[in-house]
């Protein structure tokens, strides 16, 4: 394996950081609604399409000297070279000497991706393989239960990368699981009794099969759910003999897999040059394979290995990746805008957001560079978001009158997979306006003009004409589809993980590890055993033992 490493790069030194910072000065006065008043064909140069998404990116605080010098930092950054770094197996995670080949778990039959000597492809179509073989065998009724009855439900067990991703597309290809007649997936990642609770109320215990996801086998919340589900079905009637017909892991612990009951052929593998947010591609996508079928699932891939081509060979100018993350470097180092909404126009994207959270949090919510040291500027805005048209009557009063700037995604289908009469026809015309009234906001004059239409008297006219004054200006992005598919979403999805890994490079972040997430695990045990033993000596901080004392005087269990 070739050892990969980006010789720390103060980004804000380079000359076409400087240049930016110049021309942000000069854009202060800029406008977008003036902008599109004096350039009918706005919209034609500030759009493009690829893998079946259209972006309309023309109301944003750009114009064409803009583009331009966002795409030399992105050259200058070395994206193209840390891309196709990437793509080729290097250590990219340079703090864990490991590649990062979410990637090739996308690549075709045929091709081939030497790491220490081995075609890895062979184990990532190897695993497909053993995928297509359960997910046959369940489809088709030939794996039952210790009753003998058919699998009608699957519980993914697992928390992180191994819950949101897969969650997010099963719940967002749900009408291809009624067409393809697949199991039911439910998803248990939190360690709380009333989640647990909840989940089994509505199984069968004769006919569900649970997915243990876990690389280590011993993630803390994964396990623990883990033994209560072992539990659940012992206590249902389930035999210790036949626990293997309700029990498979996706691991690379196969030994802690087997000691808890599961056949060593029903343990699917995960790598370690697979990060947890980025594994939905992987066998860790069995919940949606199960759900949606083998076909569906090798269409998602093949969306997003076509974003992959994409984002690896297309120009800058025209790299959709790239376009959307230059944009937010924009907007986060020059703007100050410190959060980033997302607010897709489909009840089955409901979760998308959560799944960004965590794939560019985790990933860039990082304070120092490939080698240790302090970064230049700030990184790793805070997104947010949730599901239109609901929004518009929260926090999009936020996004219109409120001092922060924030930029937003919007992102619509045209095609409803459930057509009501014309709820679909308003549903994206909400996401238009309110895009369009991001943009073009509402002038005093226009407010004045508005009240005393509705016969105000002219004082109550001046009175309430500051209140409707919306500043406009508000940045967006429109992210279109001709409707929700496998494939267009697999593009969706990896589309996103592009611009997340552009903004790590031209910052000089290590995208790929999330040691910050490991501090609070280790001081929950201790936390743990200072609960549960009045031996154990006292917190470090008052603080967190007269929480502890709080628990313990009160707590029933």
């Amino acid at each position: 394996m070739t050892s990969y490493y980006q010789q720390p790069l103060d980004v804000t030194a380079l000359p076409s950081w400087k240049a930016l910072k110049e021309h942000r000065l000069g854009m202060q006065n800029f406008h977008m609604r003036e902008a599109f008043e004096a350039d009918p064909k706005r919209f034609d140069e500030f759009s493009t399409a690829c893998c079946g998404l259209f972006l309309d990116y023309s109301k944003n605080l750009i114009n064409k000297d803009t583009l331009q010098l966002l795409m030399n930092l992105a050259r200058e950054a070395g994206v193209e070279q840390a891309a196709h770094a990437m793509f080729n197996g290097e250590a990219v995670n340079v703090s864990e000497h490991r590649p990062a080949l979410h990637t090739a778990l996308r690549r075709p039959m045929g091709d081939c991706l030497e790491i220490d000597g081995r075609n890895i492809l062979r184990d990532v179509h190897g695993a497909l393989a053993q995928m297509t073989d359960i997910v046959s065998r369940i489809h088709n009724n030939l794996w039952r239960g210790f009753s003998d009855k058919t699998i009608t439900d699957v519980v993914n067990i697992g928390i992180g990368g191994s819950f949101l991703g897969p969650q997010l597309v099963s719940e967002a290809l749900l009408p291809f699981t009624q067409q393809q007649g697949g199991v039911r997936t439910h998803y248990l990642a939190n360690i709380d009794g009333s989640e647990f609770r909840e989940v089994t109320a509505k199984l069968n215990v004769e006919t569900t099969l649970f997915i243990i996801s876990s690389k280590t086998f011993g993630t803390l919340e994964t396990l623990k759910n883990a033994q209560a589900a072992r539990t659940w079905y012992l206590g249902k009637g389930g035999t210790e003999e036949k626990l293997y017909r309700h029990f498979i892991a996706v691991t690379s612990n196969k030994q802690a897999a087997i000691e808890f009951g599961i056949r060593e052929k029903n343990i699917f593998p995960m790598w370690d040059w697979v990060g947890g947010r980025y594994s939905l591609w992987s066998a860790i996508g069995l919940p949606i394979a199960l759900a949606i079928g083998m076909s569906n699932f090798k269409d998602l891939l093949s969306g997003a290995y076509s974003m992959d081509c994409h984002f690896l060979h297309e120009p800058f100018e025209r790299n959709m990746p790239v376009l959307l993350a230059m944009l937010g470097v924009w907007y986060h180092n020059f703007w100050d805008a410190q959060t980033y909404a997302f607010l897709p126009y489909d009840h089955y994207l409901r979760n998308f957001v959560k799944h960004l959270q965590q794939m560019d949090m985790e990933s860039n919510g990082k304070s120092v560079r490939q080698d240790g040291t302090p970064v230049s500027c700030t990184t790793g805005p805070v997104i947010w978001g949730g599901v239109g048209a609901n929004g518009q009557h929260a926090y999009h009063q936020l996004l219109h009158q409120g001092t922060p700037v924030i930029p937003v995604d919007f992102i619509v289908p045209v095609v409803s997979h459930n057509p009501v009469s014309d709820h679909h026809e308003w549903l994206y015309a909400n996401c238009l306006s309110q895009s369009q009234a991001l943009m073009r906001g509402k002038t005093g004059e226009e407010a004045e003009a508005e009240l005393r239409a509705k016969g105000l008297p002219e004082d109550e006219v001046r009175r309430l004409a500051p209140h409707k004054v919306i500043p406009g200006n508000r940045p967006c992005n429109t992210l279109v589809m001709e409707s929700i598919s496998p494939g267009r979403l697999g593009a969706l999805i990896a589309l996103y993980e592009h611009k997340v890994f552009v903004q790590g490079v031209i910052w000089g972040i290590n995208s790929f590890d999330q040691w910050g997430v490991e501090l609070g695990k280790e001081l929950g045990k201790n936390v743990y055993n200072r609960l549960v033993s009045y031996d154990a000596p006292p917190a470090d901080d008052s603080s967190t033992q007269g929480l502890i004392d709080y628990f313990r005087g009160r707590h029933r269990g």
